[in-house]
């Protein structure tokens, strides 16, 4: 081997060169020289320009600014319209309803993917300890999950209280039933399946189709995701109260001079529960 061989290379000008981890079609771009001959600012002999990178970070400073000029508040900052205080303190019924009840039953309780509990007619049928129940513990065999602090939620007895009066007291109304006595809300006892299938006949396909698989009027009652996302109990409530949001009318409403009697709702109630899958019919094959 020659002395020549031994010779250090002749290094490369900085910024001749940049590590790439792209594909070997990408080209390797080598920052220009300045016209005194030297390389750019660096950073690390890569190449990196670091005029560039503050002029980078000056424009990202400046658009933080714009963005927080406009009333975005940075992260951990109230917004506007937050609750003061400490949240398990919170009592004011608007407010609680707002951030925890309105995303299912809706602005003012007007309904949504739940029930309305703006109802009249619902609130005469769910007394006090049904509300704080549900509240509370949530409704087992639905999407209503518990929100008192007692069953794992986020809510005290006293905020639990907060809403139960403040619906009572801004929805409820002594004359909803227009003097006929509702169904009971709960059942009496199970229901015949075989009879609800006539009972569903009578009062419910006109609207919801024959087998309850829906029609222009209606929708599909006997859907398998839907009778898996509610409970015995929430078809029964469905049937007496109906939902007025969507036109759906109460038990007396279906065939007109016919209210429906408790027996013949817990025979719907039965037939309907009967539709519902097994749980490993939801899963289906893998």
């Amino acid at each position: 081997m020659s002395r020549g061989d031994l010779a250090a290379p002749t290094p490369k000008r900085l910024g001749s060169f940049r590590p790439s981890l792209a594909l070997a079609a990408d080209p390797v771009v080598t920052p220009p020289s300045r016209d005194d001959g030297h390389a750019p600012s660096s950073l690390l002999g890569l190449g990196l320009d670091c005029g560039a990178i503050i002029r980078s970070t000056q424009v990202v400073s400046a658009l933080a600014a714009v963005i927080l000029s406009a009333g975005c508040a940075p992260p951990g900052r109230p917004v506007a319209g937050a609750p003061e205080g400490i949240p398990d303190q919170v009592t004011d019924f608007a407010v609680l309803f707002r951030t925890n009840c309105a995303g299912c039953h809706g602005a003012e309780g007007r309904g949504g993917a739940a029930l309305a509990l703006a109802d009249p007619v619902y609130l005469a049928i769910a007394d006090e300890s049904v509300l704080t129940a549900a509240i509370r513990s949530g409704v087992a065999g639905s999407l209503m999950p518990a929100f008192g602090q007692s069953a794992g939620g986020l809510l005290t007895d006293d905020q639990v209280t907060a809403l139960v009066r403040g619906m009572r007291s801004r929805w409820a109304r002594p004359d909803a039933l227009r003097g006929a006595t509702a169904p009971p809300y709960g059942a009496q006892g199970p229901g015949d399946a075989a009879r609800g299938a006539q009972v569903f006949q009578t009062f419910c396909a006109g609207c919801h189709g024959q087998g309850g698989q829906g029609s222009p009027k209606a929708s599909a009652i006997t859907n398998g995701a839907f009778l898996s996302l509610i409970s015995n109990q929430g078809l029964r409530t469905t049937v007496i109260v109906g939902r007025p949001e969507l036109g759906a009318p109460d038990w007396r409403g279906n065939v007109p001079g016919r209210p429906m009697t408790s027996a013949e709702i817990g025979d719907v109630v039965a037939w309907l529960v009967a539709q519902r899958p097994h749980p490993l019919h939801l899963q289906g094959s893998r």
